[in-house]
């Protein structure tokens, strides 16, 4: 039996190519207009109470987070300590591996009350750039750091992969810098603290870095990234404090959003573009921050 010609071989792998796009693009419409949809819901509904924002029944219930167990030298772990924290504290598999896309979207949103638009979208991203399946496939922590999948060179918290292979690994002296740059009431960060900030990571990997890239779409997750600690932490130092050098959610925390619906791509995406907006370092090639430190390879602080 002769091979099939090689014009429907070609063919057929155009037209599955412009099926799959046509369905990411349908899909990514559909997950947009829910969320307008959410944001309706959370205009007109009450927030949920102070002590109650995460559902009964589901850890972290009033504040009652399971118990955290360090990681295991074979546990996986990654460059997300959100994600880290959840599976220390046996929300997500403690080991970090075998993690459905389906159920970490479920958990994310029961521990972070981020909206189930932002729940999906982000796994869904991420299952996508691993040629992985949302709706059937599962992946260990650390595999996300595939370099330029959702990890990136610049972090704000984190070394360049060239640097530092490890991420799940952390840089304290970055997270240090970052907590003692709060300018906001008793030492919270602000939006204008996280761009200055953001804006010397990247000149300073730039620098450090000969191999450094950033696509738009990982400006965009340093940002998110960023934003997530003025949405869901509030800013709070010491919460920040606790998740960053610990990997551990703080005793009697909650999510400091308490929308019925949670924090929706809309709300999120206008807290991600103020902070990436302001960014100046970047544009002008200063460090225009008055007192603020600079580090270089291996987190060592610059003179």
């Amino acid at each position: 039996m002769s091979d099939p010609p090689f014009a429907l071989i070609a063919t057929k792998r155009v037209l599955m190519g412009l099926l799959s796009f046509i369905e990411g693009h349908l899909t990514s419409l559909l997950v947009f207009l829910v969320d307008l949809v959410l944001v309706v819901i959370n205009l007109v509904t009450p927030d949920r109470p102070v002590g109650h924002v995460v559902p009964e029944g589901h850890p972290g219930t009033g504040g009652k987070w399971p118990a955290y167990v360090a990681p295991k030298q074979d546990d996986s772990r990654g460059s997300c300590p959100a994600l880290n924290a959840m599976a220390n504290h046996g929300i997500l598999p403690h080991s970090g591996r075998n993690i459905r896309f389906k159920e970490l979207s479920a958990a994310i949103r029961q521990t972070y009350n981020f909206g189930p638009t932002l729940c999906f979208f982000v796994p869904n991203y991420a299952a996508n750039m691993l040629n992985r399946s949302y709706w059937t496939d599962s992946f260990d922590l650390a595999d996300l750091d595939v370099h330029n999948c959702v990890e990136h060179d610049g972090s704000l918290v984190r070394l360049d992969a060239v640097e530092e292979p490890d991420q799940s690994k952390i840089a304290r002296p970055l997270v240090e810098r970052l907590l003692a740059a709060g300018t906001g009431a008793n030492g919270k960060l602000t939006a204008a603290d996280l761009s200055r900030l953001l804006g010397q990571r990247r000149l300073e990997s730039k620098k450090a870095n000969p191999t450094f890239s950033q696509a738009p779409i990982h400006r965009f997750f340093a940002s998110a990234n960023a934003s997530t600690l003025l949405t869901i932490f509030g800013g709070i130092q010491q919460d920040i404090r606790t998740l960053l050098t610990e990997e551990r959610l703080p005793d009697n925390w909650e999510p400091r959003i308490r929308h019925q619906m949670g924090l929706t791509m809309m709300e999120f995406n206008s807290s991600v573009l103020k902070v990436e907006l302001g960014i100046r370092e970047e544009v002008d090639g200063s460090l225009q921050a008055a007192g603020q430190e600079r580090y270089g390879p291996g987190g060592k602080k610059l003179e």
